[in-house]
């Protein structure tokens, strides 16, 4: 089952699917002034959330402040499927968590590595994702295409387009 197929008949897995396999993104908080950064994510599907490690000297860990709206965007490393996730960004304190997600990948990042007393974590509790995700087909995408332009009231199916509500808030 390709990913299009996969996000209609479960969208929510899905969505935590291709963020297991598309690890780094682009997070931003809104209203801040600031660009969107590369972060790379941890996943929580149970509880849907996302964490990240990052340090408290950033601009980023600045404006998030207490709590702040944010959206983080991500790509599958095929092109083709796209989602821009939004929810509330805070700083947490949780060391468990913190051991759990912990690397030599995140420890490089840090002089005094995991003890720094620098690290922190972001957790980003998922309100809704907009998602996209096209077939991987070639060929079903060129006869879509070639059917739309053959009959005019026929639109290509080639792609998925969905909001999916994580949690409220």
């Amino acid at each position: 089952m390709n990913t299009m197929e996969k996000l209609r008949a479960d969208a929510r897995s899905t969505l935590f699917e291709q963020l297991d396999e598309s690890r780094v993104g682009m997070l931003g908080v809104v209203d801040s002034d600031q660009h969107m950064q590369p972060m790379t994510h941890y996943t929580d599907p149970d509880t849907g959330q996302l964490w990240f490690i990052t340090s408290t000297d950033t601009d980023l860990v600045r404006a998030v402040g207490l709590g702040a709206r944010a959206h983080h965007c991500v790509m599958s490393p095929d092109g083709g499927f796209y989602a821009c996730l939004s929810g509330t960004l805070e700083q947490s304190e949780d060391r468990e968590k913190l051991d759990e997600i912990w690397s030599a990948v995140a420890s490089a990042w840090f002089d005094e590595g995991r003890e720094d007393p620098e690290v922190t974590l972001l957790r980003f509790a998922l309100q809704e994702a907009a998602v996209w995700a096209s077939t991987d087909s070639s060929v079903v995408f060129g006869l879509e295409v070639a059917r739309a332009n053959l009959e005019t009231d026929h639109k290509p199916d080639v792609g998925e387009h969905m909001i999916i509500r994580i949690a409220d808030g």
